[in-house]
């Protein structure tokens, strides 16, 4: 298979949760993405949460209207995110699972046991022009689910591979490993694009970025991390660079 350019969406919602830990209007998301697109950054995701905990309504309206590459607008499946997605018509709609206990997504969206009201509610959304992604586990029952639906693009969470790399587990990593590859196998040969996300860093974005099959990497909270000490566009840049040097 050939391997064209990998894409990297960079999302910049720690960087609203820096600004909210002290309210006012810095550090500005709107200038972090406009940064990252400068740093070579392929789109912008943010995930308006039913809590605002970090991107906030007014975060979305501001990206709408300075963003020159795609948006990619996370979100849970419930009726005022659809209508805030129909109101905006970014480019990419990403449904993901969404708890108000939790620190960050866990694990990906359970599209089985919800296909019906699922393929309903991504319906308008695909009629009104947005790509709509599932963000969903390396497995194959959620994968056949989102193909059944009506989901263009599956985003396959690569949080476990990144946690069992962290704890040193590496039978498990292996494992995680095995399976993010078949599974995007799998998905890309039902037609369904693939991209991958949740945890990557720079030590292991490299197995996944060379999966021909995966499309996009979605990456956050590392990156936003590592610019508190390298700064933003070079954090962005040597992502993108290992990206680029696994995918040749």
């Amino acid at each position: 298979m050939n391997l064209g350019k990998l894409r990297l969406g960079v999302n910049i919602d720690h960087v609203a949760t820096v600004r909210n830990a002290r309210g006012g209007m810095y550090p500005d998301p709107l200038r972090a993405a406009k940064m990252a697109e400068q740093a070579g950054a392929d789109g912008i995701t943010a995930h308006l949460r039913e809590d605002r905990r970090h991107i906030s309504d007014a975060d979305i309206d501001g990206l709408m209207e300075v963003l020159t590459v795609p948006l990619n607008f996370e979100m849970a499946a419930t009726d005022e995110m659809q209508a805030i997605a129909l109101r905006h018509k970014p480019h990419a709609v990403c449904i993901v699972p969404e708890k108000r206990e939790e620190r960050t997504t866990e694990g990906g969206l359970e599209v089985a046991r919800e296909e019906n009201k699922l393929a309903h509610f991504i319906a308008p959304l695909r009629e009104a022009g947005c790509r709509v992604s599932i963000f969903i586990a390396a497995d194959k029952r959620q994968i056949d689910a989102a193909h059944r639906i009506g989901a263009q693009v599956i985003e396959l969470h690569t949080g476990a591979y990144c946690d069992a790399f962290a704890d040193g587990d590496f039978a498990k990593r292996d494992a995680e490993l095995d399976a993010l590859r078949d599974m995007a196998t799998y998905a890309h040969s039902l037609g369904l694009e693939v991209h991958a996300g949740h945890g990557l860093t720079y030590e292991t974005v490299a197995p996944i970025a060379a999966f021909p099959e995966v499309q996009e990497l979605n990456i956050g909270h590392f990156i936003i991390g590592e610019s508190i000490f390298l700064g933003l566009e070079p954090a962005i840049r040597e992502m993108r660079r290992l990206m680029d040097e696994a995918r040749a």
